[in-house]
């Protein structure tokens, strides 16, 4: 019986191996193509993954030269410029040199990570060129990224701009949006202690204490602690 059942076994797989056989033979043209196209998709996907990283390594390699253009020095009025070092004669001056490189990789290399940076950076560098409109713009597309880490960045600096320009209904919104979605990039108290500032400076003491109270009992050591203390203690 052993010896039947373990020849039935061979012969099934017999016929199941001649079967496939015969199936790849007649499928031949089918399974070339099917190859070509597998390794066609393979090709593709390591080409797209070569290009997006050389990619945000270009953009990156640009924004580190903007930024340095954004943090260039100003010398004083009447002084010559120096050739061995850039510098400008405003903070205005600078920013409007540094918007131009900034928007130029963020319109280059607007898909990458620091192409993101880049378009932060340009609503910074409008708003030192006293470009109010295009500073909101810059800083409203990249609070709408999926980058929580970038777009937070975008919403802290939108929320001064609001606070700036009398519009403090939008800028408490954006602050309360902040602290209830941190991120490492703005971390929870970092919010609080604008949105109190913000409270203070608005003649709403009891709105402020109490998020300077809530910093306390969430961080009970450390810097922030210190600092909301000595403001409750002022608002007194």
């Amino acid at each position: 019986m052993r010896y039947t059942r373990q020849a039935l076994k061979q012969d099934r797989f017999a016929e199941t191996a001649a079967d496939a056989v015969h199936w790849t033979v007649e499928h031949r043209s089918k399974l070339v193509a099917g190859g070509i196209i597998l390794a066609i998709a393979v090709a593709l996907i390591g080409g797209v993954y070569w290009y997006t990283t050389y990619r945000d390594g270009k953009a990156a390699e640009l924004l580190g030269r903007a930024l340095m253009t954004y943090q260039a020095p100003l010398r004083p009025a009447g002084m010559p410029p120096d050739p061995q070092q850039l510098s400008f004669t405003s903070i205005r001056e600078r920013g409007e040199a540094a918007g131009i490189e900034f928007n130029k990789i963020a319109a280059d290399y607007g898909s990458t990570r620091s192409g993101k940076y880049a378009k932060y950076f340009a609503g910074l560098a409008a708003l030192d060129a006293g470009n109010q409109k295009a500073a909101e713009d810059h800083l409203k597309y990249v609070a709408g990224v999926r980058d929580n880490d970038i777009a937070n960045l975008a919403k802290l600096a939108l929320a001064a701009l609001y606070r700036d320009s009398d519009r403090q209904a939008d800028a408490i919104n954006l602050y309360k949006d902040l602290i209830a979605r941190p991120t490492p990039t703005v971390p929870k108290v970092t919010a609080q202690l604008q949105l109190a500032d913000l409270y203070t400076a608005s003649n709403q003491p009891n709105e402020a204490k109490a998020i300077y109270q809530q910093i306390v009992k969430d961080n009970p050591q450390g810097a922030a602690a210190e600092i909301a203390q000595g403001k409750i203690q002022q608002l007194k």
